[in-house]
């Protein structure tokens, strides 16, 4: 049995490679065109792989589409949990979350795939709407819960809604994003998202704190082609 697994390994690993790629290649193709936009044909193209390698990982293009935001929205998630979630002041998480935003809207194709499905989802395609809805939850429940924090620690105002703060930070994020797509050349994204920190320590901080500016590394990032 042993010897048969060793023979099987490379195919496995292989296959498994094969997937990867064919899922980076969707994940760019659905980023750059929509869903509608984006064909099979344009997917194995870009893969460089044939029509029937693509069909024999994935049932159709709605089966890719959705493995590849599962695959996406997993890797944004587990980089919020290890780089984030660790951060004892609220603020600090806070400004933590939105230079993980930068990165992945910057440096890599995350933010742009998610947001260009998004908005293409909501009068298209009700199953992924209902799966952006949850994403979306989720992040503002994670956002509602680093508030709550910052109010337990007395570093944040009690009399606002975290449900509220949360959606607005949510928000002010996504729109940042979406202007600096449309015009790369006139939004400058990391100026306008450490204005957004400043002001929400403005609006809840305590006293005392003041948000840090953002990493001088990240400040010469070139968005993603």
């Amino acid at each position: 049995m042993s010897a048969l697994r060793q023979r099987r390994s490379p195919v496995t690993a292989a296959s498994t490679a094969s997937r990867k790629q064919m899922l980076a290649a969707a994940i760019d193709c659905f980023a750059r065109h929509g869903y509608r936009g984006t064909s099979i044909d344009r997917i194995a193209r870009e893969a460089g792989v044939t029509k029937g390698a693509l069909y024999y990982h994935f049932r159709d293009k709605e089966d890719l589409l959705f493995a590849a935001v599962k695959e996406r929205v997993g890797e944004f998630e587990r980089k919020v949990v290890r780089d984030v979630e660790p951060a004892r002041d609220a603020f600090t998480t806070l400004r933590q979350v939105v230079d993980t935003c930068f990165f992945h809207a910057t440096v890599s194709n995350h933010r742009r795939f998610i947001i260009t499905l998004m908005v293409e989802a909501l009068d298209t395609n009700p199953r992924l709407s209902e799966e952006f809805r949850g994403i979306l939850r989720g992040m503002r429940a994670f956002l509602a819960r680093v508030v709550r924090r910052g109010q337990r620690a007395g570093s944040m105002r009690r009399d606002v809604d975290p449900e509220a703060v949360a959606a607005t930070i949510a928000g002010g994020i996504m729109g940042a994003e979406i202007q600096h797509y449309q015009d790369p050349e006139q939004i400058d994204l990391r100026a306008v998202l450490d204005t957004l920190v400043e002001q929400l320590a403005d609006w809840l901080a305590t006293g005392g704190w003041r948000a840090a500016p953002g990493p001088p590394q990240s400040r010469g990032a070139k968005p993603a082609a």
